[in-house]
């Protein structure tokens, strides 16, 4: 999960072929595993049926989209509440790029969820456009379709707070240093979530992943398939491991990178608490790499010495925020790309350096808001009202405050990094104004097919041990292990080991008769680019829990 500024603190907010032929444009078989004659699920039969007979009205993307042809867009609509499929409705806004081979070689749709809650799937098509090397070989077989959910960007976005107040800078240092900031913080975290039913209300109750799981089965018979071909990256997974559950005879072809532990004792407060240990490891990662290149970045020699560097940095910019903007939260939202991506490691210690040689504009402009930047704002405001509202009505959460306030103490002792931003983050469902529900108790059905699994070892988002919790859940799937290596999103690294196995999977449906552990990608180079050049220029994609 993805996490970004949010409240007093900074978050972390928080993956056998058929022809083309052959790929029908029925709803598939109806009903949810597990709960067959429910009324949700006589609900998604109704508007998958409906979605098959309408299709999709593929037109030019809206010039304000960001994407130009030959990437087209358009709406599936799906119920609110599948429960009264004729009742109120929205329209869940996808796009796609159509596959580049020839009609004999497609094999229909891949869709694409990069994460979140609360990340937009809609850049995915540009993979085909762009001809993204990693790609190209599945682009040949696949139209590359990416969807907004429910409650993000151009699919009924929903909203819990002014969004130029959202961003506004410096916010309040996330460890606390009495009890009246814990105090302070409390009452900003109620305020949110109060602030989530007044804006969003009526949508408010059916934000859940189960839900999101049923709209990308609509979205499945809208575009004419048969069955459904799903990477999930991050949160992505999540998604994937719940639709498996609920429709496993509706899965072709899944594969999920960077996996949500889907144990219902996981999801998601203790997820969070995971996260915070395993950050925490993935930002030793960082201080060793950055202290073996102290000759080019200058910060320290050892980790010691850049955890102390770390530690005046904080300091100085608590008792005086950098440009009156940049304070201890701020930074911490910045520099958790580092632990997040390796791809982000030279970017951030750049940043770092230049402020250290007395140039603090590259680290204003990534750690500061930027007030100008309307819809950027409006969307990141959105996509953290859409994390918290699926992951607070997801499952139920703690409502004792002495509870957080214990389990954050006793982890912030061993991992400080950012315990306490991803505690505030997440507090507001300890107050959540709608009824939170049960997590589904994911395991395979009938009719489930291999599901290839993808996880490094040293995640920080997502820690290892999710990939192999649903690899015992998902009978017959198959888990490729990246050891040594921590970044999130494995799919998108450049490692032959993995992107060889990921395109046959997609293009015969071929996985190894074992598990498999890669040798790490090749470990980021320091470079003295422009610092300029960092996360708010990264096309970071929003990950899970």
């Amino acid at each position: 999960m993805r996490k970004t500024a949010a409240l007093g603190a900074a978050g972390t907010m928080v993956t056998g072929a058929l022809l083309a032929g052959a790929i029908s444009a029925t709803p598939a078989s109806a009903g949810e595993q597990h709960q067959r004659g429910s009324a949700e699920a006589r609900g998604v039969a109704t508007a998958a049926a409906r979605a098959a007979k309408k299709g999709i009205d593929w037109q030019e993307c809206p010039a304000d989209w960001g994407f130009k042809s030959p990437i087209q867009c358009g709406y599936v609509t799906v119920p609110v509440d599948y429960a009264r499929p004729n009742g109120r409705t929205i329209k869940i806004a996808v796009d796609r790029a159509v596959s580049t081979g020839s009609k004999k070689e497609r094999q229909g749709s891949l869709v694409y969820n990069p994460g979140g809650p609360g990340g937009s799937g809609m850049r995915f098509p540009s993979r085909i456009t762009t001809k993204s090397p990693l790609w190209v070989k599945t682009a040949k077989a696949y139209d590359f379709v990416g969807f907004d959910p429910r409650g993000v960007g151009h699919s009924a976005p929903i909203s819990c707070m002014d969004p130029q107040e959202f961003v506004k800078a410096p916010k309040a240092d996330p460890v606390p240093g009495s009890e009246a900031d814990k105090r302070a913080q409390r009452k900003l975290a109620k305020e949110y979530a109060d602030g989530c039913a007044e804006r969003s209300g009526g949508l408010l109750p059916y934000m859940t992943t189960k839900n999101t799981a049923r709209d990308l089965d609509v979205i499945r018979a809208a575009l004419g398939d048969k069955k459904l071909n799903y990477l999930g990256v991050s949160y992505g997974t999540y998604l994937g491991a719940v639709y498996g559950t609920l429709f496993p005879n509706h899965v072709r072809r899944m594969l999920v990178d960077s996996v949500v532990d889907p144990s219902r004792e996981k999801i998601w407060y203790q997820a969070n608490l995971d996260q915070d240990i395993a950050f925490e490891t993935r930002w030793g990662d960082w201080k060793k790499w950055v202290a073996k290149n102290d000759a080019t970045y200058h910060i320290g020699a050892t980790p010691e010495k850049v955890q102390a560097a770390w530690e005046k940095l904080r300091a100085t910019a608590k008792k005086n925020p950098i440009s009156g903007v940049v304070g201890p939260a701020e930074l911490t939202g910045f520099f958790q790309n580092a632990p997040y991506y390796d791809s982000m490691w030279a970017s951030v210690a750049e940043v770092w350096s230049a402020y250290l040689s007395g140039n603090s504009k590259p680290l204003v402009e990534n750690a500061g808001p930027n007030l100008l930047d309307l819809a950027g704002n409006a969307s990141a405001e959105n996509g953290n009202a859409v994390y918290t509202a699926v992951e607070c009505t997801d499952a139920k959460w703690p409502t004792s405050w002495k509870k957080w306030d214990r389990d954050n103490t006793r982890i912030h002792q061993q991992a400080p990094f950012m315990t306490w931003s991803n505690a505030w983050m997440n507090l507001p469902c300890a107050t959540w104004p709608v009824k939170q529900q049960r997590p589904v108790d994911v395991k395979t059905g009938k009719g489930l097919p291999n599901v290839l699994i993808v996880q490094s070892t040293r995640d920080a988002a997502t820690p290892y041990g999710g990939a192999v919790e649903l690899h015992q859940r998902f009978k017959g799937s198959r888990l490729i292990t990246e050891r040594d290596a921590g970044s999130h999103g494995v799919t998108g690294q450049v490692n032959p080991c993995i992107n060889d196995r990921v395109d046959a999977y997609f293009l015969e449906g071929k996985t190894d008769a074992k598990d498999v552990t890669c040798a790490p990608h090749a470990t980021p180079q320091p470079a003295k680019s422009t610092a300029k050049a960092a996360a708010k220029g990264a096309s970071i994609l929003p990950v899970a829990p």
